[in-house]
């Protein structure tokens, strides 16, 4: 009797176990959580309405403002923008220079050549040039400045171009090639360099021959 008993358990056991195996094998796998990929490409279109962070606008160290030795022949206060490095360099003299992280022109939209600071606006309104509305329908045809203006805090027009040194709400785009053609910095470095420059200053933009 105890030997039955026994072998009752042990089927009874061996019989738990084959219920458990089957329901987590039939039971659907719990979803993975969702986590962002790094690598993933940035967004190359304008996002109006868009309100950065402060750890949004955290820049790598290499982008960020800081004084630099820099040898130009041109005077003190002239723009110097580099386009491959993505630097713009704001000339001090005595081979210094203050330089600022920039995102530029993405491929087909980058430009050189050699203008002055026409206007300064705070806080601008954004009017989005017609072939740029072309190439995104969705765009608004104005926009009154503010904190979600991809225009960002200030900006300064080149000549009479379309082009701008102007802020972003996209500070994640410094150092990439991106924009329709102007040239973009963080809030604060915009604001700085705003304070520094007054119309009529000597901008250079400098672009790399294509072999």
């Amino acid at each position: 009797m105890r030997q039955t008993k026994r072998s009752l358990n042990l089927a009874a056991i061996a019989a738990l176990i084959m219920v458990a195996t089957a329901s987590l094998t039939t039971a659907p796998a719990a979803a993975a959580p969702s986590v962002p990929d790094a690598r993933a490409p940035l967004q190359i279109g304008d996002q109006p309405g868009l309100v950065p962070t402060e750890q949004d606008s955290l820049l790598p160290p290499e982008f960020r403002l800081q004084p630099v030795y820099f040898r130009t022949t041109e005077k003190p206060g002239t723009i110097i923008i580099n386009t491959d490095e993505r630097f713009l360099y704001l000339v001090q003299g005595d081979n210094r220079a203050l330089r600022y992280g920039v995102g530029v022109g993405r491929d087909g939209f980058q430009w050189s050549g050699l203008l002055k600071v026409s206007r300064k606006a705070e806080w601008p309104d954004w009017r989005p040039p017609a072939d740029m509305i072309q190439r995104q329908p969705y765009l608004p045809r104005f926009m009154a400045g503010g904190e979600g203006n991809p225009m960002g805090a200030r900006a300064l027009y080149l000549g009479d171009t379309i082009y701008r040194i102007h802020g972003t709400n996209q500070p994640q785009t410094i150092g990439h090639a991106l924009s329709s053609g102007c040239f973009r910095m963080v809030n604060a470095d915009v604001v700085d360099l705003f304070e520094r420059v007054p119309v009529g200053t000597k901008v250079v933009v400098l672009q790399r021959a294509k072999l």
